[in-house]
């Protein structure tokens, strides 16, 4: 399923096996170290440093901050954390279950600078808040897919598998 946001592509996947190895790059940002995955030439993912779900193989992945994927990736978020919403002009390719492509596809629908509650998602995709903050909570692309638009409906912060000091 591919589903586009502004210039932005992404492929879904729910099966994440490929013959090409999995490269990564950090960067430090204001909201401190992130750590980037490409294959195959599109982000597969972007986590915090020390956050949860934080794929176990990731530590087989080769450093390779020259890859020009990854090169793009350390552009945007330059550029992100400098206060602009910049384009994405590269490629994503989350892997999880058709019912996590369905909620991160929604969290693409909320505008830079708002916000949706956990319920209004729900709603929408005729599940339950929980379901949905499970499905959240394993974005594999943070910041991009922006999962931490995402409040209580009630407006209060709650949860993020990134840290909840960096859901701004």
């Amino acid at each position: 399923m591919t589903h586009v946001r502004y210039n932005l592509k992404i492929h879904f996947s729910s099966t994440c096996t490929s013959e090409m190895p999995c490269i990564k790059s950090t960067w430090q940002t204001p909201l401190g170290k992130v750590i980037g995955a490409a294959e195959n030439n599109a982000i597969i993912g972007l986590w915090f440093d020390g956050q949860r779900y934080f794929p176990d193989e990731a530590n087989r992945w080769e450093n390779r901050p020259d890859d020009p994927t990854l090169k793009k990736l350390g552009i945007w978020l330059e550029a992100y954390f400098s206060g602009q919403n910049p384009d994405i002009d590269f490629p994503l390719a989350p892997c999880g279950t058709p019912f996590r492509q369905t909620i991160w596809s929604r969290l693409l629908e909320i505008p830079y600078g708002q916000t949706a509650s956990y319920r209004a998602l729900a709603q929408r995709a005729a599940t339950s808040p929980r379901a949905v903050g499970g499905a959240v909570g394993h974005n594999p692309i943070s910041i991009l897919i922006p999962c931490h638009r995402v409040i209580a409906e009630n407006g209060n912060l709650t949860g993020y598998a990134g840290g909840l000091e960096r859901k701004t």
